[in-house]
């Protein structure tokens, strides 16, 4: 019993210690945890914090995509413009209208994406042309190198015939006459070779940085630019009187060797024809590649706008949709006033 008394007391000296050493831990284990927890949230604030920027980021891109991908309207002076941009349903799969005077973009659709622009490339042969300042009353021959062999378009200018360098910039402005640019290209110094060496000069001279010419006719699919780009090439050549007066010409009649009468041409664009548009400027163009296209300077609903129409479908649809845009134009700008 005596002994069982002593191994109790030596037990219960020994339990504060160990109690103590408990507690002692007890505390220390807590502190371990909040620091744990709190590194937990720490990390959880900073991976939403992360996701936050993430997401934030990805707004970004996708209001950037949203804004570039099919209409972006830039129209500080006319804000109604904008209200009514997503109602313009064009069939020109890229299109531009822009005020020339304030450089102020109306309308942008797929304006960056380079394509093939037929025979809109003739509105750069003619700057070409005229800047060389050659004799324009020189007679140039059409020849069998004329021949469009690429695509295997027809023509009404007979093999032989002669020209004066004026009347073949006529026929290839207004009329889209292949053998005409071909001529002219032909007859410059250097030939055809530094013709396009001098287009492709001239582009990068305009700031025309997403363009390359290939030939003087646009029959070719290596001539490609972007819409913005020809904006640059329609102000550029609009301040040529003459490209403005023969592109805008509605008829022209040419005398041609082993003809009976003189060869009577009309106008690309029937807007010019038979229609009480104001147009300075004008040029149309087609190849399968490009599809139907057409460039102009026309006085709309009282400014001057420069019109880019790439890529349509037909005739009918690229004649509508400028139809379109004299409409929104004119009833945007009827609105405005009224207001």
């Amino acid at each position: 019993m005596r002994k069982i008394t002593l191994l109790l007391t030596m037990l219960a000296l020994c339990m504060p210690p160990v109690l103590s050493y408990a507690a002692d831990k007890k505390p220390q284990k807590t502190a371990a945890s909040k620091t744990k927890a709190s590194k937990k949230v720490v990390a959880q604030k900073k991976t939403k914090t992360k996701v936050a920027k993430k997401n934030e980021a990805s707004g970004r891109i996708i209001s950037t995509i949203r804004s570039n991908s099919a209409v972006a309207v830039a129209s500080p002076s006319a804000g109604v413009f904008k209200d009514d941009a997503a109602g313009l349903k064009l069939a020109s799969s890229k299109a531009m209208i822009v005020n020339q005077d304030s450089g102020e973009i109306l309308y942008a659709k797929g304006t960056d994406i380079a394509s093939p622009i037929a025979s809109l490339t003739k509105l750069m042969t003619a700057m070409v042309v005229l800047d060389a300042r050659l004799d324009m009353d020189e007679k140039l021959h059409v020849t069998r190198e004329d021949i469009d062999t690429l695509k295997g378009t027809g023509s009404r200018m007979p093999i032989g015939a002669a020209l004066t360098r004026a009347e073949m910039l006529q026929l290839a402005l207004m009329a889209s006459e292949n053998r005409a640019a071909s001529a002219l290209g032909r007859h410059y110094p250097g030939g055809v070779e530094s013709f396009v060496a001098a287009m492709n000069a001239k582009a990068l001279q305009l700031g025309m940085l997403h363009s390359r010419f290939a030939d003087p006719t646009g029959l070719n699919s290596a001539n490609v630019s972007t819409a913005e780009d020809l904006v640059k090439m329609v102000r550029a050549a609009y301040q040529y009187p003459e490209i403005r007066h023969v592109s805008t010409s509605s008829s022209y009649a040419v005398p041609v060797s082993n003809t009976r009468a003189p060869l009577q041409y009309v106008n690309s664009n029937v807007l010019v024809r038979n229609s009480d548009w104001v147009i300075g400027l004008s040029k149309t163009g087609y190849i399968n590649e490009a599809g139907r296209c057409l460039v102009m300077q026309a006085q709309v609903g009282g400014q001057p706008l420069i019109i880019v129409l790439l890529d349509s479908f037909s005739k009918n649809a690229r004649v509508g949709d400028a139809q379109k845009i004299r409409k929104w134009i004119e009833s945007s700008t009827n609105h405005r006033h009224a207001s």
